[in-house]
């Protein structure tokens, strides 16, 4: 660890948390083909207001076809490491990150993402004043690749799918490691990312998080920008991992067969009444959504998602195969 003076703290941190005055800090990225989003991500990383050499940067390749192109980007950067995990998904990637991460606290984002300017100090400057805090996490802003030209799908994306953090982590601890600060040792005690599923790892995480009796924290000032799935295939693929993970975490290993087809009848119901109408309100009454042949496409996209999702559920479990990664 790089040895700063106590002399110098972040500004408004409360030195008495105890952590050092400034806490080295590991960003872990997992990444799979994306090579020139991570390009993106690491230039935002590379500007913050953090201090340079308190921070290490660990890109987690998740057996990418182009691992030599991402090695060679990754080489480019000062504090900027590359790790190799083989086995498919995101968690077991960002596990191996972790695994190689020095630092006290553990800063998660995505390869797609791109982080605002101050996002590792506010994200540190919440865990640091809040000593009982067990995880942050921060507002994730989606936008428009094409601002002049907003499609329907990058509607549906924002307003509609996007990422409900602040309710989800206040509602249920559920969290999202496209923006999450916690401390090594919060890790150490509960444990890291379930890595035999391919979606929902985080939430499932972030919920073993409350159930330890830490403290959670939705940080508005640590964003990150994320991109709109820009197409309904791009939607639609998303939906389908995420119904696998949740699958493959509630059912998939479950052997009573009773339990088993309980659950799976239970994850469908939610999901086709008690999920979509709500969104099919949002979809009539949300201004940003108007006029009424744009709330009927939002509308008609909401049906098909949750039933594509549902579906996922009932392939997995009749068909059978694995859940599409992440």
């Amino acid at each position: 660890m790089v040895d700063v003076p106590a002399s110098n703290p972040l500004p408004h941190q409360d030195t008495s948390s105890g952590f050092d005055p400034i806490p080295f800090v590991s960003v872990i990225i997992p990444v799979y083909q994306d090579r020139e989003r991570l390009e993106i991500c690491l230039d935002h990383l590379g500007r913050q207001s953090y201090p340079e050499n308190r921070y290490e940067v660990i890109v987690a390749d998740n057996g990418s076809d182009n691992y030599d192109s991402i090695e060679a980007l990754v080489e480019q950067y000062d504090n900027v490491r590359i790790v190799q995990e083989l086995s498919p998904g995101s968690y077991a990637a960002r596990n191996k990150g972790i695994e190689a991460a020095q630092g006290e606290i553990l800063a998660f984002t995505d390869a797609d993402c791109q982080p605002s300017p101050t996002w590792i100090e506010m994200g540190v400057k919440h865990l640091v004043n809040n000593p009982d805090c067990g995880a942050v996490g921060g507002r994730i802003e989606m936008f428009y690749a094409n601002p002049e030209n907003v499609t329907i799908p990058d509607l549906f994306d924002r307003v509609i799918f996007g990422f409900p953090y602040q309710e989800m982590l206040e509602g249920y601890g559920g969290m999202i490691t496209a923006n999450l600060f916690t401390r090594r040792a919060v890790i150490d005690d509960i444990g890291p990312f379930l890595a035999r599923i391919k979606s929902f790892g985080d939430q499932e995480w972030g919920m073993r998080v409350r159930a330890a009796g830490y403290g959670q924290i939705y940080a508005d000032d640590a964003w990150v920008g994320h991109p709109v799935r820009g197409s309904v295939a791009g939607i639609a693929r998303k939906k389908i991992r995420c119904s696998g993970g949740v699958y493959d975490l509630y059912v998939r290993e479950e052997t009573s067969w009773f339990v088993r087809y309980r659950r799976l009848a239970r994850l469908i119901f939610e999901e086709l009444f008690i999920q979509s109408p709500p969104q099919l309100v949002t979809a009539f009454t949300d201004p940003r959504l108007a006029p009424l042949t744009t709330r009927l496409q939002i509308a008609g996209m909401v049906v098909m998602m949750q039933g594509l999702s549902a579906w996922e559920k009932l392939r997995l479990n009749f068909v059978g195969g694995s859940a599409e990664r992440l």
